[in-house]
């Protein structure tokens, strides 16, 4: 009975110790990249990734970020989603080597764990549309004044991000300073300031250093366990990659471009169908960037009437003058369409002298074609009866130089100063109405019947 007894608790101690390490095993960890300027297409993976991270039930989802800012929209979609999240998300400033500026700074703050790794920095998050000197300043020594717009947006900016700061309970006064003066903090720094919570220089590193932690997620009281817990990458999809290709302010322009010139050779052509088609999708696709990016309207409003012009020039006899105004408009209309300093999304000047350059090419070739065309005489209407040859069918009745001429299928009346007969060819000098003035073609003589 003992020995009975011995064995059966022996396979229990055993069947406990197999089904600890499948029990203790912590839940997978999600991991994404922030790579860049942070727009709209990097801010909708964000979102999808963290809805995708809490239906798979990950007990973690960290943002391995490298960035240089981004736009201030897609920012705060960012954050919204972070706040929002059911899932802790851990922002990691990674590799070495990799920054978090301007809005990057914001998120890092958002986040439930702020890590960086050595080698990385933290700040500079002043509006970059903050700190143009006004009109009027006078000279060079003088004190740089912030216009009233620009102070209101500082203030906006280091009252939002203060109070990023004290929702995690990191370090506000420097997050203030970080707005207001553009400071920056190297990893090391930043983690003595108690402006980030961990400094980890691997994964591994980072998962062991957060086992353990104790945090709030959603105002619930939360504990990680992530040591040697499996990752799970959140790469970006065809979705992703379609709205970075089409948010990105070149790709923007040609999109306008190509649309406004494919309507203009649909209606110089009725009936093409494909300029109209590829047309108005490009401008369609134009129009959506556009939206999605910092636009200066009247830069927009310019390239517009550039391509009007242009495409006005193949219509109205301006020999020129219409098209190199149209020129002038959209070069002067894509230099200033995007209005933000932000790095990646300016126009290269060298995108825009190529367009401008095809659109005076292009311009050039039309005019020319107009002109050639002006020189040939006229084929068709009435001017183009005038000098044609044509026979008579028959004299009338009263008057020998009265008659009737077969002009292309047609009958029509005729008159000449000289008598005429049947089956003569005759050449048409004039109109009237519906009446012909002919004279005799070849000496008078008659056609062969």
């Amino acid at each position: 009975m003992r020995h009975t007894l011995a064995s059966a608790g022996a396979a229990i101690i055993l069947l406990i110790v197999a089904l600890l390490p499948a029990a203790a095993a912590p839940p997978a960890v999600g991991l994404l990249d922030i790579d860049g300027a942070i727009g709209p297409a990097s801010a909708d993976h964000v979102v999808r990734s963290i809805e995708r991270s809490a239906a798979l039930g990950h007990g973690l989802l960290i943002l391995r970020m490298d960035t240089p800012g981004g736009l201030d929209t897609s920012m705060r979609t960012v954050i919204k989603a972070i706040l929002a999240s059911p899932v802790p998300v851990a922002t990691w400033v990674a590799p070495s080597g990799a920054r978090a500026a301007s809005a990057g700074t914001y998120i890092l703050y958002a986040s439930h764990v702020a890590a960086m790794a050595p080698g990385t920095n933290v700040g500079a998050a002043t509006p970059v549309e903050v700190g143009l000197a006004p009109p009027g300043d006078a000279g060079k020594d003088a004190p740089k004044q912030p216009s009233p717009s620009a102070a209101k947006a500082t203030n906006d900016a280091a009252a939002y991000l203060r109070s990023l700061a004290q929702l995690r309970g990191r370090n506000a006064d420097w997050a203030e300073r970080a707005v207001r003066e553009s400071v920056s903090l190297s990893a090391d720094d930043a983690l003595k300031l108690q402006v980030i919570d961990v400094l980890a220089p691997d994964l591994p590193t980072l998962l062991a250093s957060l086992e353990g932690r104790s945090l709030k997620v959603l105002g619930q009281p939360r504990v990680l366990h992530t040591s040697g817990a499996a990752t799970v990458s959140f790469t970006p999809d065809w979705r992703t990659n379609a709205l970075g290709a089409i948010a990105n302010p070149s790709v923007a322009l040609l999109l306008m471009t190509v649309g406004l010139y494919g309507l203009v050779f649909e209606f110089m052509n009725p009936g093409a169908v494909a300029p109209g088609v590829i047309g108005a999708i490009c401008l369609l696709l134009g129009l959506y960037a556009l939206q999605l990016l910092p636009v200066n309207y009247a830069g927009l409003a310019l390239i517009v009437l550039g391509l009007a012009f242009m495409g006005a020039e193949a219509f109205l006899p301006s020999f020129g003058i219409l098209g190199l105004g149209g020129i002038a408009a959209f070069v002067a209309g894509a230099l200033m369409l995007i209005d933000t300093e932000l790095p990646g999304y300016g126009i290269p000047p060298g995108l825009v002298g190529t367009l401008a350059t095809a659109s005076a090419l292009l311009l050039f070739g039309t005019v020319r074609l107009a002109v050639k065309t002006r020189r040939r005489p006229v084929t068709s209407g009435a001017a183009g009866l005038i000098g044609m040859l044509c026979t008579v069918e028959q004299t009338g009745p009263r008057r020998a130089n009265d008659a009737w001429v077969r002009v292309e299928g047609e009958l029509w009346r005729a008159v000449s100063s000289t008598p005429l007969a049947a089956q003569q060819q005759v050449r048409i000098i004039g109109r009237d109405g519906l009446t012909l003035e002919v004279v005799p073609a070849d000496g008078g003589k008659v056609a062969p019947s």
